[in-house]
């Protein structure tokens, strides 16, 4: 399914060397923050205390969280649990207070403003488990980006691989700089976003890469710039429509999913617009620096394939 289609083929290769400086620029100083500021974590890495409360009616999430925030909690959570009556809070460790204490301010807090709120249960989730958890996702992390490599080694070539993990780690690593130089919260719906856009990312480069090979196919007099350019133009009517549409979705959890979902479609949406750049600009490039060509994607015809050919 196409919008439109473009006659002219759009030299994107010319541009690549500028905007590759840009990434690389780009990507120091998101690994710079990284190193010297790191991310805000949430609850869930860093250990704290977990409250469920119930209300006889419908919770009012938003008048909660400002109560909350006026105690100057710092970073906390509020979502609904189960039912509209049923809220979630999450609460960063404070010193000098246990969870026991910490809950019983909340509660008088709450209380103020509807006596009928009850308290459910308390949790405390400690640094220990929040530990794990950021091991865990680094794990995860990891063997995605070894599937992926091992992946496209397969079925295209090794500087494919190389090209789109390059692509990808870049994209993961400005979307983590992101929140790290806003000071936004890293949750783990934030690590799934992350995760998320790591395969979004890779499924744009092997769209891109086919078509390379598609017309390394076709092109045969032409240069491997010509060649990666008229690929990427052909996919242009396609990347439209599906990152038009994806991106829809993604700004209407933005905008209308609340607080819970805020962070985990920020990511996403940041996450897609470096992914569609990266696959054009950054794997393409690589995989034309890296000297790819035609013998590495077409196989020769053998003499005795001619010879059963030619009658």
């Amino acid at each position: 399914m196409e919008f439109f289609r473009i006659r002219r083929t759009i030299p994107f290769m010319r541009y690549s060397l500028v905007l590759n400086a840009i990434s690389v620029i780009s990507f120091l100083v998101a690994v710079g923050f990284l190193v010297v500021r790191g991310l805000s974590l949430s609850v869930e890495f860093t250990g704290g205390t977990v409250m469920e409360v119930s209300y006889q009616q419908g919770a009012n999430l938003e008048q909660i969280r400002g109560a909350i925030e006026k105690k100057g909690w710092g970073e906390f959570q509020v979502q609904n649990f189960g039912t509209s009556r049923d809220v979630l809070i999450r609460l960063p460790v404070e010193k000098g207070y246990t969870s026991g204490q910490q809950a019983e301010r909340v509660m008088q807090t709450l209380k103020a403003q509807d006596p009928s709120v009850e308290l459910r249960r308390v949790e405390f989730v400690g640094p220990q488990v929040g530990e794990e958890l950021a091991h865990d996702g680094l794990l995860a992390l990891l063997m995605v980006v070894i599937g992926i490599m091992i992946y496209l080694a397969f079925r295209f070539e090794w500087k494919f691989a190389v090209a789109a993990i390059v692509a990808n780690l870049h994209d993961v690593i400005l979307v983590i700089g992101m929140f790290s130089i806003f000071g936004w919260e890293f949750s783990l719906l934030v690590l799934a976003a992350v995760l998320a856009v790591l395969g979004y990312s890779v499924n744009e480069s092997v769209i891109i890469f086919d078509r390379v090979r598609e017309h390394f196919k076709k092109m045969r007099r032409a240069s491997t710039v010509e060649v990666i350019d008229s690929a990427i133009t052909a996919t242009i009517s396609r990347t439209i429509i599906t990152h038009g549409s994806t991106l829809c979705m993604t700004l209407a959890m933005l905008f209308f999913g609340g607080p819970a979902l805020h962070y985990f479609a920020l990511a996403l949406t940041i996450g897609i617009l470096f992914g569609v750049y990266s696959s054009v600009f950054v794997a393409a490039a690589i995989a034309m620096y890296l000297g790819v060509k035609r013998e590495d994607l077409v196989k020769p015809v053998r003499k005795e394939d001619e010879q059963a050919i030619v009658p």
